[in-house]
């Protein structure tokens, strides 16, 4: 493998991906996905859960409120939507 392209290969980026649950589809194009995460106190250690939302685009309208979604990171394509919608896991 040449210099040029093991730099390049080393380079590209991981892209993040979170499975969570629709919370909302009452916008177009766009659903709200609840993803819950558990992680220890920081002070105390104890497992807690920590629930953040992220605001997906979603091209089709194939996702409902209530199903499983994998979510996966992409550019800036609004004010607050920074995800865009892979797959749906569950109905």
């Amino acid at each position: 493998m040449s210099e040029a392209t093991q730099t390049a290969t080393e380079s590209k980026a991981v892209v993040k991906e979170r499975v969570g649950e629709v919370v909302s589809d009452k916008m177009t194009k766009t659903i709200v996905v609840k993803v819950e995460r558990r992680v220890p106190h920081p002070r105390f250690k104890k497992i807690v859960k920590v629930t953040k939302k992220f605001y997906a685009h979603d091209e089709k309208g194939e996702a409902k409120t209530g199903d499983t979604v994998k979510i996966r990171e992409t550019r800036p394509l609004s004010k607050l939507k920074r995800w865009e919608l892979v797959s749906v896991l569950k109905h």
